[in-house]
């Protein structure tokens, strides 16, 4: 897993209003929260559910590039929603032109840790991990490094693994996060989240 942005260079456009110093900082958050990988043959996409659907993009790619055969989506989403994520998700890679066949689901998880830990036991059951060897996880740009470390705790540790988050300009990216109170508030807290879990055994820093 690599991170692929060039920092530097997203820094010097605002230049006048970072320091040296800041732009440093900013530098090592970026490098920390965010990662990705370049697009590649994986045996299956993992896609975690979010609000917006901009997370299923990097799978639907992987499918019509003919760099993966199947695509797996996890998660409900909040209680109380009207639609589960996972559905909305499926049928959009349906009307994207990706056959319902090729298509697993995992309805029930409610956190990051449910996504692994449910998609685990769906893998092994549904395709067997002999088969399995190459995984493209699929979430947030915000959540990449999270779901990554979750990932490295819950699957196999003999799996490879690649992060391909969207770049969709809705998301929070790694370009622009520190430009709105927004964007520090969700990337600060995303560092707190990292350490808190890690301490509860959800994450792996193996």
């Amino acid at each position: 897993m690599e991170n692929t942005f060039d920092i530097p260079n997203f820094l010097v456009a605002d230049r006048k209003r970072t320091s040296m110093q800041d732009r440093r900082s900013i530098d090592a958050i970026t490098r920390f929260i965010f990662c990705a990988d370049e697009p590649c043959q994986v045996d299956l996409a993992l896609v975690l559910g979010a609000p917006s659907i901009s997370n299923v993009e990097p799978a639907i790619s992987l499918y019509h590039e003919g760099l993966t055969t199947r695509i797996l989506i996890t998660g409900t989403g909040p209680a109380g929603t009207l639609e589960p994520e996972w559905r909305v998700y499926r049928d959009y890679v349906i009307s994207s032109g990706v056959p319902e066949k090729d298509i697993l689901i995992e309805p029930d998880a409610t956190n990051t840790r449910e996504n692994l830990l449910f998609s685990e036991r769906i893998i092994a059951r549904e395709l067997g991990w002999n088969v399995v060897k190459k995984i493209a996880i699929c979430c947030k740009p915000l959540h990449t490094r999270r779901a990554y470390l979750t990932a490295r705790q819950f699957l196999p540790k003999w799996v490879d693994l690649v992060v391909l988050p969207p770049r969709h300009p809705s998301d929070i990216q790694a370009n622009n996060w520190w430009l709105k109170p927004y964007g520090k508030e969700r990337v600060l807290g995303e560092i707190g989240r990292i350490a808190q879990y890690t301490l509860k055994g959800d994450i792996s820093i193996e």
